[in-house]
């Protein structure tokens, strides 16, 4: 059996415990995990199942324009709310529970949307490969009863990719991901002034044709992550001129460049060597 074949297997899964449901909200941010819940949802629910996109300061740029053109592809009903996390002062004060006061947030509007909409449930696009790294955001959804079914079908980032390419979803091979407030090291506030900055330098590297990447705030400090396969790209002199006069024009003092190139989950690291 080929991984495809594996993957459909599971998808099927995924389609039998959706179509088990009386309704579907689906927490959908328009990365390539959601797309692939959203399209499964659609396909086992049909008009039973409705997209919900959260957008806030936190949100990166263009990501609500990408939710947009996915549900106009899948054909689904598809509703935008504004959150406040960012007002929120537990949040604003970025504990390493983050995430866990975030969540709580935005899947309690989540949930009211359900209750209003007659839908059983609220799911949302965690997969197999999201269970190896700090993710307080989990204990969240456990306590509000979020479904996480692609993890519950047995999927993974790559099969996940894979299935939404056979599928024909534009964000198949998209870049992961995360909400800008991720980029900023515990225990420093959050700001929407700090949000704003890291969203604009993060789309101008991507302007310039960088893919997976994040521009981690330290003060005054903007520190780049690229794939390791782009870092050589900053040889030329043109364009880390460019870089440094746009990120400093944003309020950075100083540009890094982190030679250990993109990696998930990378504030994380100082949580490990704390441990």
């Amino acid at each position: 059996m080929s991984a495809l074949d594996l993957a459909e297997r599971k998808y099927r899964m995924l389609l039998e415990r959706l179509g088990a449901l009386d309704g579907v909200v689906v927490a959908f941010s328009g990365g390539v995990d959601s797309s692939l819940l959203l399209c499964a949802a659609v396909e086992a629910l049909g008009e039973r199942a409705l997209a919900v996109t959260a957008r806030s300061e936190a949100t990166p740029p263009g990501e609500a324009d990408r939710a947009e053109a996915v549900a106009t592809k899948v054909g689904v009903r598809h509703l935008t709310i504004q959150t406040g996390e960012v007002q929120d002062p537990t949040y604003q004060q970025n504990p390493t529970d983050r995430c866990y006061h975030c969540k709580g947030y935005l899947f309690n509007n989540m949930l009211a949307l359900a209750e209003e909409h007659g839908l059983e449930a609220v799911v949302e696009g965690s997969n197999m490969d999201d269970l190896g790294d700090h993710r307080p955001g989990r204990k969240a959804l456990g306590e509000l009863g979020i479904r996480s079914p692609l993890m519950e079908a047995g999927l993974g980032k790559a099969e996940i990719r894979a299935l939404a390419r056979a599928r024909d979803l534009p964000v198949w091979d998209a870049p992961s991901a995360a909400c800008l407030a991720s980029r900023v090291p515990y225990g420093d506030p959050i700001t929407p002034a700090k949000l704003l900055r890291i969203g604009a330098a993060e789309a101008f590297l991507q302007e310039l044709g960088f893919g997976q990447l994040r521009v981690r705030d330290h003060g005054a400090v903007a520190r780049v992550e690229v794939e390791a396969g782009a870092l050589e790209r900053f040889a030329d002199g043109q364009l880390r001129e460019a870089v440094v006069k746009k990120l400093t024009g944003l309020g950075y003092t100083y540009v890094a460049l982190d030679l250990a190139g993109y990696r998930t989950g990378a504030m994380n690291e100082i949580l490990a060597d704390t441990e």
